[in-house]
């Protein structure tokens, strides 16, 4: 991929002499969905296909930026760094997300002594749940970070992406996306405590099963969507069992301790979205267990009951997501398949025996398409390092 991009760095800003090359995953989670912003457990690893960029200073003073992804035309999108006040709006909205990067870091006392030239270029299908808004913004954060000396290190790089999307982009999201992709370590998972980022690595050793990406093709926006509307329902609850209790986030709660304050929520509809998390943080855990215990099939049963969860009771999934993880159910060789992502669209997780992949494939695809009218695309992961400087080949 980079081979394709230098001819076209080279175009846009006029050389690619002092151009460096960088890399950031996009991410999977495994299971604890939406358990981040609620303070709880998450498992996600950083996957292969991500975003690339290449990136050099320039002596304009300005940040100048273009992606090959997104119809950019024939020149760059410039802007001078005192002049990143707000949103763009149309067909390069994309910049936010750079745009927003660069704000959090002026406000954290980053000081731009030199413009910069980015272009990028990823394989990540866009709104497909895979976090390519992370992808971008951590990726950004790097390239900062090492074209002027910045020093942020991998947590840092993930609260300041996390920081931009919460607060210029304007999508509510927990820490699980940013921290994955930037902290990412290969052939490993991350058991990630929201609340307090503490967090380690788990090998994944899953024997001869295979982790399989099935997207539904159906895109979701975040910021489109009903993800701030849960966040909202989950901070009432919240609020609600705080009466009753004192507890600084739903996922300090057991399912039993939940179960004692109900009474206090008064919406049902909140009552449901903090069972989810409070349930789905349970599962996270034991997922990582199992997972140490070697016992694949106990992971499995848990990813099944996660994504009935998000359907019932967070109520993220769409006809489509169901469909596809009700699909892989029924296949024999079929370990665990779960929706994976934001929800409203995107993608499924599943685990799937490694002899029976291909089969997997068919059975899946040509059902779905049966049913559906659309096509699923599906990707076989390889588990990868986060975000950082790549050497040119």
């Amino acid at each position: 991929m980079l081979d394709e991009m230098y001819p076209v760095f080279g175009k846009i800003y006029g050389s690619d002499t002092n151009a460096q090359s960088f890399f950031s995953p996009g991410r999977v989670n495994l299971i604890g969905e939406h358990t981040d912003h609620e303070g709880g457990y998450v498992f996600p690893c950083a996957i292969g296909f991500g975003i690339y960029a290449l990136a050099q200073k320039n002596s304009l003073g300005k940040l100048r930026l273009y992606s090959m992804n997104f119809d950019s035309g024939d020149s760059a999108f410039e802007i001078r760094y005192d002049d990143i006040h707000g949103k763009v709006t149309g067909s390069q909205s994309w910049v936010n997300y750079p745009l927003g990067v660069a704000s959090v870091l002026m406000k954290h006392g980053h000081e731009f002594t030199s413009g910069v030239d980015i272009l990028y270029n990823g394989n990540l299908p866009d709104g497909a749940g895979l976090s390519s808004s992370a992808a971008l913004e951590v990726l950004t954060v790097r390239i900062f970070s090492d074209l002027l000396d910045f020093g942020i290190d991998g947590v840092k790089a993930a609260l300041y992406s996390q920081e931009a999307e919460n607060n210029f982009v304007g999508v509510r999201c927990g820490i699980m996306d940013q921290f994955a992709v930037s902290m990412g370590r290969k052939n490993s998972a991350i058991l990630l405590n929201c609340s307090t980022l503490e967090y380690s690595y788990s090998p994944l050793e899953l024997g001869s099963c295979k982790i399989v990406i099935t997207n539904s093709n159906v895109p979701h926006s975040l910021a489109g969507s009903e993800y701030n509307l849960r966040r909202q329902q989950c901070e009432q609850a919240l609020s609600d069992i705080k009466k009753a209790v004192n507890v600084s986030c739903l996922c300090d709660l057991s399912a039993n301790e939940l179960e004692e304050v109900c009474y206090t929520v008064k919406e049902p509809v909140n009552l449901r979205r903090a069972f989810h998390a409070v349930s789905e943080n349970a599962r996270a855990l034991r997922a990582s267990q199992s997972l140490k215990d070697g016992d694949v099939a106990t992971f499995g049963k848990l990813m099944n009951a996660s994504h009935v969860s998000l359907r019932d009771y967070y109520e993220v999934t769409v006809p489509e997501l169901d469909l596809l993880a009700s699909l892989a159910w029924e296949f024999d060789g079929v370990i665990g398949s779960r929706m994976t992502g934001g929800g409203f669209g995107g993608c499924t997780v599943s685990i799937v025996e490694g002899g029976r992949v291909e089969a997997f494939k068919e059975h899946v695809g040509s059902e779905y398409e049966r049913q559906t009218g659309r096509k699923a695309s599906f990707y076989e992961t390889v588990i990868a390092d986060g975000a950082g400087k790549i050497e040119r080949v």
